[in-house]
């Protein structure tokens, strides 16, 4: 394991950090020198007929061994999507809906984890719960687990779907209590994790999560179009590929045989050819992710919330992510009393520095590589109060 003060403001493995104080991970991440130099090194290769020797698919498998490895699951659970929508979908719409049937998410969810239950709810006679965010100590934003807990405890609630970390208030659930909740209830679990996935520990089993979704150009630090689905194995056979093609059987390279007998593994539910550089890109990230080690990651990550915090709130600002017990998380929202956060957003950026502005609150994400005076840089060019 490489020690995580080799990364630390390393602008050889992360250039950005010549030009930018970059704290926008949980919107689009910059790639790390190892993810383009994966996709630069495809190009190279495939300039010429590379396929014939370059490997690249034994490398893809590769990836799915240290996917099943981040989430410690067997690699025949691990299925590469394009994106945390996909993974989704394939879930929403893989699943034997009854009527009568409760979905049970909140009301704070990216639309990645909205849109395909709607769909599902349109006309299947299934019923979308959405649980309210509501005010907590201090001003704190956060959607209790009491009450998800209560709406999945109804009758004919089919499904839970939950973000492991909410997009715009930085609350990380208790997944290891809502799925042992589901589990008891014989109730299916699902989790978009690409807020978390990278940062935080998950442990699909100690979770009882039953499918997975994130996408990898956020805390993986990989490219846009390259992203991990889990499904659980005792599921995997009773839930329908969103999309059918070449790939999904269990002869694919038997071209001229025509035998459609799905894959018995997750590869059933990845339909087409890869997104070969995406998915190189992806692993080299993964690979540097996995050298320092998630706890150390999230370690780090914490640390450089909490000193931004003690500054936020010296300078006058609301923080309203949880940050109390487990609920902390690599997102820090926060929100001005007087202040235009429009132009506190375009004027850090006039001033190369980035964070993210969702749902009428500024969102500051550092990744385990930046450093302690990027974020006194960030508090010195905020204003204050």
């Amino acid at each position: 394991m490489n020690a995580i003060t080799d990364f630390i403001g390393n602008v050889d493995l992360f250039p950005v950090l010549r030009q930018w104080a970059f704290f926008n991970h949980a919107g689009v991440s910059p790639l790390p020198a190892p993810a383009a130099d994966a996709m630069r090194a495809f190009a190279a290769q495939a300039e010429s007929a590379a396929y014939l020797s370059s490997g690249w698919y034994q490398e893809i498998e590769k990836l799915r061994q240290q996917a099943a490895a981040l989430l410690d699951c067997h690699r025949d659970e691990i299925a590469f999507v394009k994106n945390t929508s996909e993974g989704i979908s394939i879930v929403a719409n893989g699943i034997d809906w009854q009527f009568g049937d409760r979905i049970v998410t909140t009301d704070v969810e990216y639309p990645a984890n909205v849109y395909p239950w709607m769909e599902v709810a349109r006309g299947r006679g299934v019923k979308l719960v959405m649980v309210e965010e509501e005010d907590g100590y201090d001003g704190i934003r956060h959607v209790p687990i009491e009450k998800i807990l209560k709406a999945a405890a109804e009758p004919h609630t089919r499904l839970v779907t939950i973000s492991h970390v909410e997009f715009a208030s930085g609350q990380r659930h208790d997944l290891a209590r809502i799925g042992q909740f589901c589990t008891e209830r014989d109730i299916l679990f699902c989790v978009d994790a690409i807020q978390s996935l990278g940062v935080l520990p998950i442990d699909v089993s100690d979770m009882y999560i039953d499918f997975l979704s994130a996408d990898g150009h956020k805390w993986l630090l990989g490219p846009e179009g390259a992203g991990i689905f889990y499904c659980r194995r005792g599921l995997i056979e009773h839930t329908r590929p969103l999309m059918v093609g070449w790939m999904n059987v269990v002869d694919a390279q038997n071209f001229g045989s025509h035998d459609y007998t799905l894959r018995p593994d997750a590869g059933r539910f990845e339909c087409g050819s890869y997104n070969v550089p995406g998915l190189l890109a992806l692993k080299a990230s993964l690979q540097m992710i996995q050298s320092v080690g998630i706890p150390q990651i999230a370690n780090r990550v914490k640390a450089l919330g909490d000193l931004l915090i003690a500054g936020l709130r010296t300078k006058g600002y609301r923080v309203v992510s949880p940050r109390l017990g487990e609920q902390w998380s690599g997102n820090v929202c926060f929100v001005s009393p007087t202040l235009s956060h429009e132009k506190i957003f375009q004027d850090l950026r006039a001033k190369r520095i980035e964070i993210a502005l969702r749902e009428r609150r500024l969102r500051c994400s550092p990744h385990f590589y930046n450093t302690e005076a990027q974020i006194q840089q960030l508090l010195v060019a905020l204003p204050g109060h």
